[in-house]
């Protein structure tokens, strides 16, 4: 079993799946192969005011996840004109490191959802990682600036389109028989589990029948 995260690390919703992602892994460790990619959001797709930013936050937050921590606009930069690129960057760069975990990613997230610090800005967002993994802060930024991190970068969003989704988080699931499940905009953990149930559960029983009845008949 393979699952993949598509994840925008500015995505409040992104944000809120994160404690189900976490499950998903202790609750599958040994059974499936866990991976996140970065799924760049459109410049449009962001707040195009802190008041609105402010409005999408109280939907989600409260009214959605009725949760009592109200997330932080003060990321939010109009000037920038939903070019937040930099932080997805330094996330991706870290994996240079040794970092393809969630650790820096989840850093970054935090400093700007919930300390509101504008991570749109390159150094701000190395600032934060390096503190998060003990990498020096110039490094991150020459790797985040590198042409190989922003192709892959480009590479991995273009994967989440060609899925034909658009919300984030979006999960994509794969067993070993073909089967694939494709989650997008989903935050609770139900439904991902369910499926995963199910797949290792046909994927086992594969097994056990090439095991009794050998391979199929060519012919």
């Amino acid at each position: 079993m393979k699952v993949t995260y598509y994840v925008e690390v500015l995505s409040s919703w992104c944000h809120w799946v994160e404690p189900s992602w976490a499950e998903l892994k202790q609750r599958y460790a040994g059974r499936a192969e866990f991976e996140w990619r970065i799924a760049l959001m459109r410049h449009e797709d962001f707040p195009v005011s802190r008041a609105q930013c402010d409005w999408f936050y109280r939907r989600s937050g409260s009214t959605v996840m009725r949760s009592p921590l109200m997330l932080n606009s003060g990321w939010f930069e109009e000037a920038r004109r939903g070019d937040y690129s930099s932080p997805n960057l330094v996330a991706e760069a870290a994996r240079d490191f040794g970092f393809s975990d969630d650790t820096v990613r989840l850093a970054i997230t935090r400093a700007a959802l919930v300390e509101g610090r504008k991570v749109g800005d390159m150094a701000v967002a190395a600032a934060v990682a390096s503190k998060a993994c003990g990498v020096p802060a110039k490094k991150l930024r020459a790797s985040a600036e590198s042409a190989a991190v922003v192709a892959r970068v480009q590479a991995s969003t273009a994967e989440f389109h060609a899925h034909r989704i658009t919300q984030r988080p979006a999960f994509v699931l794969e067993d070993a028989i073909g089967d694939k499940a494709v989650f997008s905009g989903l935050v609770r953990i139900e439904p991902l589990a369910a499926t995963l149930d199910a797949m290792i559960s046909d994927t086992a029983a594969y097994a056990a029948h090439a095991a009794h009845h050998g391979a199929a008949p060519k012919a």
